[in-house]
């Protein structure tokens, strides 16, 4: 580019008469190039048939990676709803580390149990008082004892009927 004094908007690889290549040279020319460097299966598989094909690639690969699609769709020129029309299908390998996203903050400690010689430790060293007596009884705020034999759910007494 240095040598030739190309600038931005100038063609690397002008077409015969200066303009773009044709897309038959171009395509003549990949072909060459991919049998001359992939193995034999690679030449035979449809990766980088086309070289549009490298385009899919590399959105999907980002897709796959996580990048946000809107991120995505902004550095490919697409809008979001297009680039996942086509691009949807093709994530892959996401699966576990959703799941882990969502499932995650549910996930409790585990919880470990204090050494049984220290089950009194904090009473009667501090406060005197032993951990039976550490906590006061609950105090009643002026309802009616329960009636034996109730259910403990709570009714209204002033229930209408229909």
């Amino acid at each position: 580019m240095e040598r030739d004094g190309l600038g931005p908007g100038d063609l690397l690889f002008p077409g015969e008469k200066g303009g773009l290549l044709a897309g038959s040279v171009f395509r003549r020319v990949w072909g060459k190039a991919r049998e001359a460097v992939l193995d034999e299966h690679e030449y035979a598989s449809p990766v980088g048939k086309r070289v549009y094909d490298l385009r899919h690639t590399c959105l999907t690969t980002r897709l796959n990676n996580g990048v946000p699609p809107a991120q995505v769709a902004a550095w490919a020129g697409n809008s979001v709803p297009v680039l996942l029309s086509t691009y949807a299908r093709c994530v892959t390998g996401q699966l576990a580390d959703l799941q882990k996203r969502v499932e995650g903050p549910q996930e409790l400690p585990a919880v470990v149990s204090p050494p049984a010689d220290r089950s009194g430790q904090n009473f009667g060293k501090f406060s005197g008082r032993t951990a039976a007596t550490s906590r006061p009884k609950p105090v009643s705020v002026g309802l009616p004892p329960p009636v034996p034999g109730a259910s403990a759910g709570l009714t209204s007494p002033l229930r209408r009927s229909r």
